[in-house]
């Protein structure tokens, strides 16, 4: 479940970021994905402006995209991409005889 304390910290992480670099990874459906590098824009309460840089086009994503899954982002640092938010990690489900 998503809290509000997970949405007010992904602000204001994404509000840091604003003018670096990411790289944006999506599901088009269909088994078809994307991954485009563009800048963050502007970021508003409910949604932030990613520019493309391949296309000059301005996109908005809401935070809970990003929390959800639905799109995933990398920040470049200076030396490499790393998550925005880190990768889920599985665990096995023990059986109860």
């Amino acid at each position: 479940m998503i809290c509000r304390s997970d949405i007010a910290n992904l602000k204001t992480d994404i509000i840091d970021k604003v003018g670096q670099k990411i790289i944006v990874k999506g599901s088009l459906g269909r088994s078809k994905a994307f991954e485009k590098e563009a800048t963050i824009e502007k970021a508003y309460p409910n949604i932030f402006v990613v520019k493309y840089e391949e296309n000059d086009r301005n996109v908005t994503y809401s935070y809970t995209d990003i929390l959800t899954r639905t799109v995933e982002v990398e920040v470049f640092d200076g030396d490499s991409y790393s998550p925005l938010i880190p990768p889920l990690v599985e665990t096995k489900k023990k059986k109860i005889l």
